[in-house]
Formats: structure tokens, sequence, C-alpha cells
């Protein structure tokens, strides 16, 4: 867990509200068919719907807050899924709680 990177990515609301999103999926997107939301995650598409973006935006979003570990990907067939990392964002808690 690299702190720094993690707080950049949460210093914007966009990717915040991303994060809260994710949390609970299924009662912020509607699911591709076929998709479990909480195993597979959501498509950049579902993201950029609810953003109200462009999907440039959503996806450069998105990458941020995979490079600071906050979320993860899964590629199936032409479209990349995007979930919580819960692990990270355990790491995180304990950090506030330990470090901070």
């Amino acid at each position: 867990m690299e702190p720094i990177e993690i707080f950049k990515a949460l210093s914007n609301e966009s990717r915040l509200q991303i994060l809260h999103w994710l949390k609970d999926p299924e009662n912020h997107f509607t699911p591709h068919e076929g998709i479990d939301m909480r195993k597979i995650g959501v498509c950049v598409s579902q993201v950029t719907e609810k953003l109200k973006m462009t999907q440039s935006t959503a996806s450069q979003y998105l990458s941020i807050l995979e490079r600071a570990g906050l979320i993860t990907t899964e590629r199936i067939g032409k479209f990349t899924y995007y979930k919580r990392n819960e692990d990270t964002i355990r790491e995180v808690g304990a950090f506030f709680n330990n470090e901070i």
C-alpha cells in the first residue's frame, strides 16, 4: 500500500463516489446480463453513465483508483469490469487507525 497514491486517488469527489457505488453495486448500477456485480464488478460504460461524464474521463478515474490499488479489474470478452479491492480498503482503515 502506497499511502500517497491512495490519498491522491481519494482527493477527487467523483472517484470517492465511484468507490461508494462499488460498495453496493446492485443499488447503483443496472447489471450486464449474466454478470454478478459483486463477484465480477461493473463495466466502464455503467460508471460513465452514472457519472454523466465522458468515457475517457471515467476510464481515467478508474485507472487512478486501480493504480492506487483501491479497485481491481477483470476482462471478459470486450468488457473490463471493476470492483473494490476490499483488502486495500481495510489496509487504509488500519493505516488511519494505527499511523495517523
